[in-house]
């Protein structure tokens, strides 16, 4: 058969065989069948299910996108969508370029003051004096413009005018939490000082970045350099170079060296925070911000590493505050700005350009109060021509509502003019003492035992061993001595914190966890980063150098039945009339009531037969604990009434070298300690701050057992030869808290301990520092109830020990000894003082 005949319907086809695809004959247009289709086979047409398939042109048509897949856009759509936003970008780019304007410079005269204003409305203070004088380039040593650029950007000579991966590297560093960066260039910050303000809004940000391109363009790099060293701001209200040198180092900046231009360079990251005059506690921080200056030099090539290696971190001078915030004024404006700033309330650039009008949480009666009685207690008696010592006195305080959180006073030094260095809020100073009951509101906070399992509670028995080493401790051993090297030995935790007792605290320390009592401190309101604030048996003893206003914050949650109002300064802000947005107040429960309760329940023990009697003369009842820093360094007393938590300290500091120094015969007598002077300030100004309140007494929830009397064991009474009486553990002829029906540290004008009615030093008959509610000195009362001779304030008491006649340092024992004096001697125990 041909292979061009028909082949035969039916006829048997062969394995694989298909019928092949028509093809269509450009030369046929009968629309007869083509060859190779059956006869009798319609051929297909545009009309059928074929041609629609394959097309005109014989290709598939894509099918449909299902399911899924239809919730994905395709190649074409991402292709197309990139394109217009390229457009759009390049578009936006173009339009702002066009549209944004170099603006005028920033006059001078538009400078505007901050208003500072005290609580009822009356003017606290104004600032707003610019300190600035522009100096060329040339007068700027490269030592000190290279120091700028490897603080703030490297590649200023090399780069344009805005970095986009530095804009982005600081945004994500800002929100993981690594920083808060500008990610601007020096041209960026520049346009910044110079052109705009200091507002962190898109529009700001917008106007910067094309003002900066603009800027680049039109201006040489060198005179960006000289726009932006004569308006960048190195805090001390000093705006420019030229102002920052003189300000930090009394010198032009053309004679600044390589060291004083990289400590300028590391201000401009954070002015306030990095000047270790203002705040000696952040002087690590700054030497690491300083030494990345210098590391950068090297690495630019702008300095030599045997220079570097020479390199010294430099003093800066004291700072001196501006002339129209002398007094106190400065003080205040300075700790509202450092509230406003940590609190992001307002950045510290934005505050510095004025314009706010702020009202604080300072009541004006309370604040001169505060002054008053500084001035009354401590600074009328320097003499400083005839002690030498006395120039180094400096004292400092601050008062909390307990209710509200509200700071309603604080003293920060003798006038901001001669001592710059806010004594409220410096954080360099050891808090002694003070610390202590934090480790017994920890006890009580978390069911802590004692070695042997014996609950811990204000009449548990503790060894007050001089020098007992503690148990259960692993870290090597630690054996702290008491005051005077005291043995006291068996005694009561309401009568080790009397005495202040180091090595029974001590041991509660590493009874509770001392991880536990430092986590107890925080929550009450000590910073977690307070300097030395170390989780060991140490913590008890007070080496951590929280400020005063920290301490306060800490007393008021205690005053306030455990409940923590973080501490405020600010009522209100407003700016041009817009009311600024404040943190929402906020109140926890730090410790449960009975922690706190029962705390309060043995300061006030302290106060009425330990070592803060002189606080007795606020005529309240009132709770408090004394300490003294080492080698004396500094005496505090932290105390509070139901209404009132108030700290007061006083410091040594030499004023020309800023070292901190022993008081040791400061203000004529031979030691201060915190029963002293800081416990006779805290009197006088609860009195007048309160003067017009109701006295309130303590409503107090005591935990489980608090008020059980210990029973003591018959086999430690031995009798004392000199007495007659009995003693227990080197008591000293008294009894442990009775004594012929007297409570330990109750029964107004009686004291733990004492025999037949006699209080620890003084004369027979008469009360410790208190008859008829006012303070007894020689047998009389003092004006209004308050010492006024300190050489016989009183009663005389140091801490464990007696002083003959009660003479003394309103608590200083003339021949020497002192709360607390304990010395830094073998078992490597620490001195601080109580």
């Amino acid at each position: 058969m041909s292979s061009d005949e028909p082949q035969q319907q039916g006829a048997e086809k062969p394995e694989g065989w298909a019928p092949r695809e028509p093809v269509d004959d450009p030369a046929d247009t009968s629309g007869g069948t083509s060859a190779g289709t059956p006869a009798g086979t319609p051929a297909a047409t545009s009309d059928t299910p074929d041609a629609e398939d394959t097309g005109k042109k014989g290709k598939k048509k894509r099918p449909k996108r299902k399911g899924w897949r239809r919730i994905f856009p395709t190649w074409r759509m991402v292709l197309g969508g990139f394109i217009l936003l390229i457009l759009l970008c390049v578009g936006g780019f173009v339009a702002g370029y066009m549209i944004v304007e170099i603006p005028p410079a920033n006059a001078a005269a538009t400078a505007q003051s901050n208003v500072y204003l005290y609580a009822d409305g009356s003017q606290l203070a104004r600032d707003g004096e610019v300190n600035r004088e522009n100096v060329p380039l040339s007068q700027i040593p490269k030592e000190v413009q290279h120091a700028a650029l490897a603080a703030e950007d490297r590649d200023f000579y090399s780069e344009s005018a805005v970095d986009p991966k530095a804009m982005i590297r600081a945004a994500y560093n800002t929100v993981t939490g690594k920083g808060k960066q500008s990610g601007s260039t020096i041209t960026q910050q520049f346009v910044k000082n110079y052109y705009l303000g200091q507002e962190q809004t898109v529009t700001r940000k917008a106007k910067e970045f094309f003002i900066s391109i603009k800027l680049d363009r039109e201006v040489s790099k060198e005179d960006i350099l000289a726009g932006y060293l004569n308006t960048s701001y190195f805090g001390r209200n000093a705006y420019g170079v030229q102002a920052a040198a003189q300000a930090y180092f009394g010198k032009d900046v053309k004679k600044l060296n390589t060291a004083q231009g990289a400590y300028l360079a590391t201000l401009l990251n954070s002015p306030n925070a990095y000047d270790v005059a203002t705040h000696p506690e952040n002087k690590k921080r700054a030497e690491g911000r300083w030494n990345y200056v210098l590391d950068g030099m090297v690495k630019e090539g702008w300095l030599s590493a045997a220079e570097r290696a020479k390199t010294k971190f430099p003093a800066p001078k004291e700072a001196k505050g501006a002339s129209n915030l002398s007094g106190q004024r400065g003080y205040l404006v300075g700790a509202v700005e450092d509230y406003l700033v940590a609190n992001d309330i307002v950045d510290e650039d934005t505050l510095d350009k004025g314009g706010y009008r702020i009202t604080t949480t300072l009541q004006k009666g309370r604040q001169d109060a505060f002054k008053k009685a500084v001035d009354d207690q401590v600074m009328s008696k320097i003499d400083k021509d005839a002690r030498k010592v006395d120039r180094n006195v400096r004292a400092g305080g601050a008062s909390i509502d307990p209710k509200t959180g509200k700071v309603v006073a604080m003293y920060g030094g003798i006038d901001y003019t001669k001592q710059y260095v806010n004594n409220a809020t410096r954080r360099d100073y050891q808090v002694g003492s003070t610390f202590k009951p934090f480790v017994f509101t920890s006890a009580v906070e978390n069911g802590s035992v004692t070695q042997d399992g014996r609950p811990i509670t204000p009449n548990t028995m503790y060894d007050g061993t001089n020098k007992r080493p503690v148990q259960g401790w692993d870290g090597g051993a630690y054996a702290p001595e008491n005051e005077d090297n005291v043995d006291y030995g068996d005694i009561t935790v309401r009568t080790a914190t009397d005495k202040s007792v180091n090595s029974v605290y001590a041991q509660m320390a590493v009874d509770v966890g001392s991880d536990k009592v430092k986590d107890t401190a925080v929550a009450l309101g000590v910073p977690e980063t307070t300097p030395d604030l170390t989780a060991s048996p140490s913590i008890a003893l007070g080496p951590s150098t929280a400020s005063v206003l920290d301490m306060t914050e800490a007393y008021a949650t205690l005053a306030n039945h455990g409940k923590h109002p973080t501490y405020t300064m600010v009522e209100r802000v407003t700016k041009d009339g817009q009311e600024i947005e404040l943190p929402e107040p906020k109140t926890a429960q730090a410790v449960s009531r009975e922690a706190a309760d029962t705390t309060t329940s043995i300061l006030q023990s302290v106060v009425d037969g330990g070592t803060g009697t002189a606080a007795q003369a606020a005529g309240r009842p009132a709770a408090g604990k004394t300490g003294t820093a080492e080698e004396d360094k500094a005496a505090w007393f932290a105390g509070y009434t139901p209404e009132l938590a108030t700290v007061v300290s006083v410091m040594g500091q030499n004023p020309d070298t800023g070292a901190h120094t022993p008081l040791y015969g400061a203000l004529g007598q031979p030691r201060i300690n915190g029963g002293a002077y800081p416990a006779q300030i805290w009197a006088q100004f609860t009195r007048d701050a309160l003067e017009d309140e109701p006295v309130q007494d303590f409503d107090l929830q005591l935990e489980e057992g608090a008020d059980v009397p210990p029973v003591p064991d018959p086999s430690d009474v031995e009798e004392d030869p000199a007495t007659g009486g009995a003693a227990t553990g080197g008591d000293q002829g008294q009894t442990q808290g009775q004594d012929q029906g007297q409570t330990e540290g109750q029964d107004q004008g009686q004291t733990q301990g004492q025999d037949q009615g006699q209080t620890e030093g003084q004369d027979q008959g008469q009360t410790e520092g208190q008859t008829d509610g006012g303070a007894t000195v020689d047998g009389g009362a003092t004006d209004g109830g308050i010492p006024t001779d300190p050489g016989t304030a009183q009663g005389g008491q140091t801490d464990g020990s007696t002083v003959d006649g009660g003479t003394g340092d309103g608590g200083a024992d003339l021949g020497g000894l002192t709360e607390g004096a304990a010395r830094r001697k073998g078992e490597g125990s620490p001195a601080y003082y109580y």
